[in-house]
């Protein structure tokens, strides 16, 4: 006998709803940031390194758009990058397809401290 879901007498019971989730507060991301610890490396153990003189042919800047943390921003035609608000992520090594972006994992003991997770 060829069964179908319309046969099916009475559908299941609904699932539970969860209660309605809080509003969060927007924090501006620059604010969030504060709330890490880093840990500097010395220039010779940097965990990213830009080449700027291919940034400077780079004709999309997709850096600019995939860092959570803004460190990459076009000033003056520029690129400028800047590795204080660095998550480490590594999202710019990913989006950088110009080969101008080389990005390790911080040795030892240096690198983003988090608090929260």
């Amino acid at each position: 006998m060829n069964r179908s879901v319309a046969d099916d007498p009475a559908p299941p019971p609904s699932a539970p709803t969860a209660p309605p989730a809080r509003p969060v507060e927007a924090i501006e991301i620059k604010r969030r940031l504060a709330t890490l610890r880093t840990t500097t490396d010395s220039a010779d153990h940097a965990h990213i390194t830009v080449k700027p003189a291919i940034c400077a042919k780079c004709p999309h800047s997709f850096c600019t758009f995939v860092c959570p943390a803004a460190c990459y921003a076009r000033i003056e035609g520029r690129l400028v990058f800047r590795y204080e608000d660095c998550v480490e992520c590594g999202a710019c090594d990913i989006a950088c397809d110009q080969g101008s972006v080389t990005w390790n994992l911080p040795r030892g003991p240096f690198g983003v401290r988090y608090a929260y997770g």
